[in-house]
């Protein structure tokens, strides 16, 4: 890392600002310069508080050279993340198929859907029981026993279960759940990343719909931190300035990010367009990109969904996607899971 102080500054200033860096176990070699005086900070520097430096008075600039990233970075990880689920592998060059519907509506849907996904190549099987909405009036989802009822079509069916959490006080009811999301809105609920990193479980981490990539790993690095192993990443598109689509597919993120972080990446071309005839061109873009998987919302009546219909494939749509996917896998070096 490297601080660039002001000119002007008091030699008293620049001696506690070492003093302070030195605190926390870092190494300090100050140069003085013609123009400005620098000081190179060395050892582990994710543990400084960059805000804190920056809002000292004789700082006017600060530089990390080293990636902010301990357990997301490739730095300490250079071999790809491989999140093993119930023998459904993502990451490396293993490509799985997520898919149902936006939200838990009844038994009979799930499991008549989730037959139909599992018939066309799906591995995992979705579905919303906790449903965070934009307006207080909408539905919010059927709750707890949603989960008892994805946990029945888990059981009937044989697809492990992803389901969306809201809040650190319904934790106790995800015990049987095989990932754990965390969705855009709550991508930086510090608190709740902090409780299902404890859980030991598979987390599928959305990105936020106005957050940067960086601000997205930190999340994932706030899960970790607590001793979480398996993140998986969803890139499920940002907002912009476009609307004609729900939202903006960010594909260009995908490969950078395959630089930066050994974690597998997923895409959601469902939420990134809310448009359902948009979903399979998306999705063929996305395994161009270099995702692991994909997440598609599947309906079996679109049109009476109680919540994202319009983004929603019927089961015969999944199938098709499924199927040309499936022959392209391999010119990226991808196996179908």
């Amino acid at each position: 890392m490297i601080i660039r102080i002001k000119r002007g500054y008091e030699t008293k200033q620049l001696d506690n600002l070492i003093e302070l860096i030195k605190s926390q176990g870092l190494g300090v070699e100050p140069t003085v310069g013609t123009e400005y005086t620098v000081l190179a900070v060395t050892g582990d520097t994710n543990i400084i508080d960059i805000d804190r430096i920056r809002a000292i008075d004789i700082v006017d600039g600060v530089i990390r050279i080293k990636e902010p990233f301990k357990y997301t970075g490739r730095v300490n990880h250079e071999e790809n993340t491989i999140v093993n689920v119930s023998g459904v592998k993502i990451g490396g060059n293993n490509f799985a198929f997520i898919a149902g519907p936006c939200s838990v509506e009844s038994e009979r849907q799930i499991i008549e859907i989730a037959k139909a996904v599992k018939k066309a190549g799906a591995k995992i099987l979705r579905g919303g029981a906790f449903k965070p909405r934009t307006s207080p009036y909408t539905f919010q989802g059927i709750g707890k026993e949603g989960i008892e009822i994805l946990l029945k079509a888990k059981k009937e069916v044989g697809l492990p279960i992803v389901t969306e959490i809201t809040s650190v006080k319904y934790l106790d009811a995800y015990s049987d759940v095989d990932i754990i999301q965390i969705g855009a809105r709550n991508m930086q609920n510090y608190e709740l990343l902090k409780e299902v990193g404890k859980t030991g479980k598979p987390i599928l981490l959305k990105r936020g719909f106005c957050n940067t990539t960086e601000e997205w790993l930190m999340s994932a690095e706030y899960v970790m931190s607590e001793g979480a192993k398996d993140v998986i990443l969803c890139e499920r598109g940002i907002r912009s300035f476009e609307p004609l689509t729900r939202n903006t597919l960010d594909l260009s993120s995908i490969p950078m990010l395959k630089e930066i972080t050994h974690l597998p990446i997923i895409a959601d071309p469902s939420h990134a367009s809310g448009v359902a005839r948009a979903v399979k061109p998306l999705s063929l873009a996305a395994v161009g990109a270099g995702v692991d998987g994909l997440m598609i919302e599947v309906h079996n009546d679109p049109e009476n969904a109680l919540c994202d219909g319009a983004q929603s494939v019927k089961p015969e749509l999944f199938k098709d996607i499924a199927d040309t996917v499936k022959k392209v896998l391999p010119i990226y070096g991808k196996v179908l899971s």
